[in-house]
Formats: C-alpha cells, sequence, structure tokens
C-alpha cells in the first residue's frame, strides 16, 4: 500500500521532486507514510525501472518515468520541471569516449537551467534552499 501511495504520488509530480517534497505532498494528501520509508520505495522504483533520479548537492532527485526507456532532460533549477529532449545520438557518445581511450558502460545527459516561469536565484528546488529577502 505505502509503495503504490509513493508511486502514486511520485506519478503526480510534473518534475523531479526530492524524498523529502514527495513526504510533504503524501502526508498533505492524508497518506500516513515515515520518510524513511518514502526514500526506500522511491530508490526500490529507480532500482527497477519505474522512476528516474538524478544526484543533486544534498541528495537526489526523483521522477516517474517509463521502465525500460532511455531519456535525457532538461531540468528546471528553480521549480523542478523536467523536459525529455534528444541528445546527440549514441554514435557522438562512443566516439567520444573511443577517443579518449574509453569504452562505454552507461551515460547520463542532464542539462540544467531556467524555465521561462522561475526568475533567476529565488527558490532553489535542486538546491534545496528557499528564497529570503529580508
Amino acid at each position: 500500500m505505502q509503495r503504490e501511495a509513493v508511486r502514486t504520488g511520485l506519478a503526480s509530480c510534473e518534475g523531479f521532486v526530492s524524498a523529502g517534497q514527495l513526504h510533504d505532498l503524501l502526508t498533505g494528501q492524508g497518506v500516513s507514510v515515515g520518510l524513511a520509508t518514502v526514500y526506500r520505495q522511491l530508490n526500490s522504483l529507480a532500482e527497477s525501472g519505474q522512476a528516474d533520479t538524478i544526484p543533486v548537492a544534498g541528495g537526489q532527485l526523483f521522477r516517474s518515468c517509463t521502465p525500460g526507456s532511455h531519456h535525457h532532460h532538461l531540468i528546471c533549477e528553480g521549480c523542478g520541471l523536467a523536459v525529455e529532449i534528444d541528445p546527440p545520438d549514441e554514435a557522438w557518445i562512443e566516439r567520444a569516449a573511443q577517443r579518449r581511450g574509453f569504452t562505454v558502460t552507461r551515460h547520463l545527459f542532464e542539462v540544467f537551467g531556467r524555465c521561462r516561469e522561475c526568475p533567476e536565484h529565488v527558490g532553489d528546488v535542486l538546491e534545496g534552499s528557499t528564497s529570503d529577502d529580508s
């Protein structure tokens, strides 16, 4: 039941969220779940391919995804909005690695910035900070 609540809660979010943000959302909806359980379930969803995860300063963020799909994101540092993008093709990645003596075993391609709705330096979701102009 808690796994399903975490999965459903994550699916309702538009972008990447932290375990703490998802926990707040779920408890605000009356779901009785502990923060440690949210962390465990999010990591389990990521391991099973049902969630994307990205490392950020202070932890990691999660986003619901379709199992088995491989995709890349443009991510807003202000609100966490994630948009899927097409990076350079896989052949480019292989060529870049080969030229430098690497064999590719896996790759991550995430681009961070600000969406047009978020002004700079206000409430960085990905850093866990909030705006305080006082």
